[in-house]
């Protein structure tokens, strides 16, 4: 199923698919397709954010991992799941969130679904932090790949230092295959005059980079997009008070519950648990609760199967789990 919302309302499209051919990158190019058929004069005018991927830095099934959480995966005929990111499309021009190393699919998926295949990069790319799935797909703009020219890369101040100071990434710099554009936090960037982009810090483990999250507002809409961050108690905002001025919220959602990764201590690695951000927001109007998409999810989070306890725990309690090829209008 692919699910396109609208101002109307969700739609959800049957996809007949062949499973020993099909990959993550065919179904959403016949969702970008399909946004074609049902709208065929507005559908690449309008602005629209698509989801392009779902899972945590890594990929699913996990480098090294035999348990039952991947196992069935690696010898699975169904599509691979991808990186957690998003793009953003209006009127032809694309923008891509987060550089991962999915990024060739992902790029490709979503100039389909700008109307605008032939075109070879998107205008632009905003990264949230240096964090192995987050910035990583720049190295397909080198020499070695696309051979780009200036495609500009939004950062934040520290992770603009990284890029120029750091082999690989500085001789991206230094050939011009990418522009660095650095970003102030909360500074709307404007890319159109009814599209712009605010950085918005959040904590997280900032070994090279500060970590941002992006507040990106349509002509009617604003989504957020947040795949990273520690805990919401560290934050210095509520995340209730920003789910009030968005119309979607798309959340880390890297783990389940605690205990998830048996034998290790997950306060190394603090993300919010998803039972904790259903808990933090339980009393909320079901209207703010269903602006929530849980995004970036880790190996051993059974969000990743939609028949589990747990994905249907989250759709009663009235929140979301984002799926590729997923679009919701701006």
């Amino acid at each position: 199923m692919i699910r396109l919302l609208t101002n109307e309302a969700e739609c959800v499209l049957p996809v007949e698919i062949n499973k020993r051919t099909t990959t993550s990158l065919s179904v959403m190019l016949k969702c970008a397709l399909l946004l074609l058929l049902l709208d065929p004069v507005p559908a690449f005018s309008q602005t629209r954010l698509v989801v392009l991927g779902t899972v945590q830095d890594a990929g699913y099934p996990h480098i090294g991992c035999e348990k039952e959480c991947c196992k069935n995966q690696w010898n699975s005929t169904a599509p691979r799941r991808l990186v957690s990111c998003v793009g953003v499309t209006e009127a032809g021009r694309s923008w891509l969130f987060d550089a991962t190393p999915d990024m060739p699919a992902q790029i490709k998926a979503l100039l389909t679904a700008a109307g605008n295949p032939a075109r070879r990069l998107p205008e632009g790319i905003f990264l949230t932090h240096a964090h192995i799935g987050h910035y990583t797909g720049l190295m397909y703009l080198g020499r070695e790949a696309a051979g780009a020219h200036k495609t500009p890369a939004y950062t934040m101040p520290r992770l603009k230092t990284f890029l120029e100071s750091n082999g690989p990434w500085e001789q991206l710099v230094k050939l011009d295959n990418i522009a660095l554009r650095e970003m102030q936090e909360e500074k709307p960037v404007a890319l159109t005059p009814t599209l712009q982009v605010s950085p918005i810090r959040v904590p997280h483990r900032d070994e090279y980079s500060e970590t941002v999250g992006f507040i990106i507002q349509g002509p009617t809409k604003k989504a957020l997009f947040l795949p990273d961050i520690d805990k919401w108690n560290h934050w210095n905002k509520k995340l209730e008070d920003i789910l009030a001025q968005v119309d979607y919220a798309l959340v880390d959602a890297t783990f389940f519950k605690n205990g998830e990764i048996p034998g290790r201590d997950m306060s190394e690695i603090p993300h919010p648990f998803v039972e904790e951000t259903m808990a933090l927001l339980q009393n909320l109007p079901p209207a703010e609760k269903a602006k929530v998409y849980f995004i970036h999810l880790n190996h051993t989070n059974p969000l990743l199967n939609p028949a589990s306890p747990a994905y249907r725990e989250v759709l009663q309690a009235g929140f979301h789990v984002a799926e590729e090829g997923m679009v919701l209008e701006l």
